[in-house]
């Protein structure tokens, strides 16, 4: 590690100016009022502006009692670079005594550094060994300037001073450069063994122990334990873009729903039309599963900034929920993450799953300052699901695709609102809300909201709001309502399809980390006849995080008129995920 990267993470800017000021008797002065100090403080509480000081003290001892810093508290982590000036201190005063020796200091050696706000702070206390690593930055700044060819700006006295300082700190001084050393060796090891430069390897593991209770439906499940593994490659060429690879495997396979004739209700996956149309109750690691645990590349992405702006791109396995502010938190985890809710449904607004692929999106932020809004963004984009497919009623504009716009408003800290508006267009044997995923299966909602009435194309219109407020750091609260307009393009009628629900989360409930949460609405649903009951869900979970890298989180799910139908009866559904990140 170099002497900069030292300087920027332990010297206190107190400890330059003082390291070239003290005189002998200011050394037995501050040995005595610095030895009490912890450097254990956290809060480094300020100490008065005018501290008192002994009468015997010399003007280099006055100083350092005023100069006083802890760079430990997490203030000091982030100090600005060297400055020129001393008049670049904002709490700095051409009145005060220390400011020719301050001024004498930045100009002659350099030594001396502030903080982001442009501030001194000389009024913190000091240890030891504080002291020590501002004495070694001094030295080693010193010894730069002798190399340099600028020696004759570094006086005999202040020679004689380091010298006397050198012998005083010499043990603290032996520890810091002790543990510099163990450092630069650590450093060395990690970048000689590093797997890239640029890439991050990023992993998620999803063991889901699982099974259904209740009437035909319990009946004609079993309990399952399945699996889904995600590993990603996160790559930065600038420090500020984002190239993602990620590949998918899984064994995850969806429960048959049964009504109380012990027939598969419509849409199910045994069901004899629309087979995978109907996803009431899908749980977020069945999306993306391969069913054989195959590994595929089911997410390549790129995200740049363009001046203000941000920059989308998705050359496979691209999602809204990707881009967009989903205003979900605690239930929604990145994109099907395993450590949010358990369900597709509770995770995000439905009208988030309308279309996927491949495609681009821009997001445009403003209302920054003092406005109430911010930051508050504008979002748009477009994604196709076939794009890669040049036939005919396929590719980037032709086949089934969604373009999405949607106003984000963060009011002050703790309120945030969506208004979003979805187009679609999904060929014949489409299915409305698939993010182009599984083969076209269905991620959330019936049948009837999923299947059109007619045999041919058809276009939709969608329009969404969420919403989500944090009253205090142990409560969140959250929601959305979606309405769906599907238009066929050719003979047909239309239909209508509705989706709400909210949430409550207790994040940190028993233990850092953990989080309690309750989720309920109605899932994407087309009344019709036959098809005359809202499909309600409610689920409750709660993650408890068993270490940074391991949560176990055991559910419930209950489900109401899975098939929309007055002879489809409630589910149930236990839930023990665990789920393994790095």
């Amino acid at each position: 590690m170099s002497n900069i990267l030292w300087k920027s993470l332990v010297v206190s800017p107190a400890a330059l100016g003082a390291a070239l000021l003290l005189s002998s008797t200011a050394i037995a002065a501050t040995t005595t009022t610095t030895e009490t100090s912890s450097i254990e403080t956290s809060s480094a509480t300020e100490v008065s502006q005018k501290p008192e000081v002994l009468v015997e003290e010399t003007k280099a001892a006055q100083f350092l009692a005023q100069a006083k810093v802890n760079p430990f508290s997490n203030e000091n982590n982030n100090s600005q670079s060297q400055v020129t000036s001393v008049s670049q201190f904002s709490d700095v005063q051409p009145t005060d005594w220390a400011f020719q020796a301050l001024q004498s200091l930045v100009e002659r050696y350099g030594c001396i550094a502030g903080y982001p706000s442009g501030t001194f702070r000389g009024n913190r206390s000091l240890s030891r060994y504080e002291f020590a690593a501002g004495l070694n930055s001094c030295l080693d700044r010193v010894n730069e300037l002798i190399a340099t060819a600028t020696a004759d700006l570094v006086t005999k006295q202040d020679l004689a001073t380091l010298q006397r300082l050198q012998e005083e700190f010499s043990a603290e001084l032996a520890t810091l450069r002790g543990r510099v050393d163990a450092l630069e060796g650590r450093t060395a090891e990690l970048e000689a063994n590093q797997f890239s430069t640029t890439t991050k390897l990023k992993g998620e593991a999803i063991f889901a122990s699982t099974d259904t209770f209740g009437n035909e439906t319990g009946k004609a499940n079993r309990a399952v334990l399945q699996n889904r593994v995600r590993l990603g490659l996160e790559t930065s060429f600038t420090g500020r873009d984002m190239l993602t690879t990620r590949l998918s495997a899984g064994n995850a396979t969806a429960f048959d729903f049964r009504d109380n004739a012990n027939a598969p209700v419509s849409g199910s996956k045994t069901a004899a039309i629309n087979p995978g149309s109907n996803a009431v109750g899908k749980q977020i690691f069945e999306v993306g599963s391969t069913n054989n645990n195959s590994v595929k590349i089911d997410k390549l992405t790129y995200e740049a900034p363009v001046g203000p702006a941000r920059v989308y791109l998705a050359a496979s396995g691209g999602q809204h929920s990707d881009y967009a502010a989903v205003n979900n938190p605690y239930f929604f985890d990145k994109t099907d993450g395993g450590k949010g809710a358990l369900t597709t449904f509770a995770s995000e607004n439905p009208i988030y799953r309308i279309g996927g692929g491949s495609g681009i999106a821009l997001s445009v932020p403003f209302g920054k300052g003092d406005s109430s809004l911010k930051p508050s963004s504008l979002t748009l984009g477009y994604l196709a699901s076939n794009a890669n497919d040049p036939t005919p009623s396929n590719g980037l504009f032709d086949g089934n695709y969604a373009a999405l716009g949607q106003l984000n408003f963060n009011v002050g800290n703790r309120v945030a609102l969506a208004a979003t508006y979805v187009h679609g267009y999904q060929k014949a044997g489409s299915t409305l809300f698939d993010s182009a995923l599984d083969g076209g299966k269905a991620l959330v909602g019936t049948a009837q909201a999923n299947t059109p009435t007619v045999a041919g194309s058809s276009s939709s219109n969608s329009y969404g709001v969420s919403a989500a407020i944090k009253p205090s750091r142990k409560l969140s609260l959250s929601g959305f309502v979606s309405y769906h307009d599907v238009i066929p393009e050719g003979a047909g009628v239309s239909r209508e399809a509705w989706s709400y629900g909210a949430g409550l989360a207790l994040p940190d409930f028993g233990k850092k980390g953990n989080v309690l949460g309750i989720f309920g609405g109605a899932q994407p649903y087309s009344l019709r006849a036959g098809a005359s009951q809202t499909p309600y869900q409610v689920e409750g979970f709660y993650k408890y995080q068993v270490s940074d890298n391991i949560s176990v989180t055991p559910g419930v799910i209950w489900v109401t008129s899975p098939g929309q139908a007055t002879n489809s009866n409630d589910a149930f559904i236990g839930t023990l995920r665990t789920t393994f990140s790095f």
